[in-house]
């Protein structure tokens, strides 16, 4: 082994037209978020990238690429150079979602390297107070009573509340109908109002309606208590075993990304999203920080691609 190849493989040199490359990162990084600016999903990604600036001492670029649901953007990042000066925000729609409802330009296990999983919030189950169910499986009781009569809102079909529904239908035995909407919003409008009997919705985005006593929540959809509100069982526990519903948001990069940047990468963000003060500033809002490792967050990806293949296949769902 050549003495320039090794000093390549102990501090991520790279190797480029027979002479070294500069040491890792000599330059601006794009950090692209496949949805437009200002949702949640973009402040989580100025969040992580203030931090990564400040450890890699490079400036950190969001790139806001929306379009077909986080498609456009995911495959930007799939097609872009690997190395290490490419990162994206990854979410079930581009990831998990779409590969199963659609053709997209991209094989998301084959052509992204994951870093870390970054933040996890559980999918809830709520119910307007009118509606005579204190657990669910009072629910499921009532649901069985009144074959298709109980109605729930979506976000849209294919959305994550649509699936988190369908699995619940599905794992209960239940014939329940979806009322979708063009977001979340107006779909927790008719839940306030009355006009829906229940929902599944993220939990940062419902629990202020929950805490004010306008909906009922009756349980998490992640396979273990919240930390957030830990007085609510899981749906698993509370009568639908197997059942798992949560958005996740993760980092990766371009498959065949150098594994020393990868790990750079992903001991930056880890350090951040484990430390005392990021999770507590996440908790207040909803969300549980991770920070896990590639591997874990590979296998989580696996598995939800493949929860999310079972769904569409029980219920027959079709993209819009």
């Amino acid at each position: 082994m050549t003495s320039r190849l090794l000093l390549a493989m102990l501090f991520g040199i790279g190797i480029a037209g027979g002479a070294a490359a500069q040491p890792y990162p000599s330059k601006p990084v794009r950090f692209i978020v496949p949805f437009a600016p200002g949702g949640g999903t973009d402040i989580l990604a100025r969040l992580l990238s203030q931090n990564l600036m400040e450890t890699l001492g490079q400036p950190v670029i969001v790139d806001n690429r929306p379009g077909a649901g986080g498609v456009i953007g995911a495959d930007i990042a799939a097609k872009s150079p690997a190395d290490g000066y490419t990162i994206v925000l990854g979410s079930p729609g581009p990831l998990t979602i779409n590969p199963n409802l659609q053709r997209v330009p991209y094989d998301a296990p084959r052509d992204f390297a994951p870093i870390t999983l970054a933040t996890l919030s559980p999918f809830v189950l709520v119910v307007h107070p009118s509606t005579p169910a204190g657990s669910v499986k009072e629910l499921i009781a009532l649901a069985r009573s009144k074959p298709g009569q109980l109605n729930y809102g979506s976000a849209g079909t294919g959305s994550v509340s649509h699936f988190s529904s369908e699995q619940f239908k599905s794992l209960a035995g239940i014939n329940i109908t979806q009322i979708p909407y063009k977001g979340a919003g107006p779909a927790i409008t008719d839940l306030l109002a009355g006009r829906l009997n229940f929902m599944f919705e993220n939990l940062p985005t419902i629990i202020p309606h929950v805490r004010a006593g306008k909906i009922k929540l009756l349980a998490v959809g992640t396979r273990t208590r919240s930390k957030i509100v830990p007085e609510y069982p899981t749906v698993a526990e509370a009568g639908v075993p197997g059942y798992e519903s949560s958005t996740a948001f993760g980092v990766l990069a371009p498959a065949r990304t150098p594994a020393p940047i990868i790990a750079r990468l992903n001991r930056d963000l880890a350090n951040f999203l484990q430390s005392a003060g990021t999770r507590e500033k996440m908790a207040a809002q909803g969300v549980e920080a991770v920070g896990g490792t590639p591997q874990e967050y590979a296998a989580y990806l696996k598995e939800e691609l493949a929860k999310y293949g079972r769904i569409v296949k029980a219920a027959g769902i079709k993209a819009d």
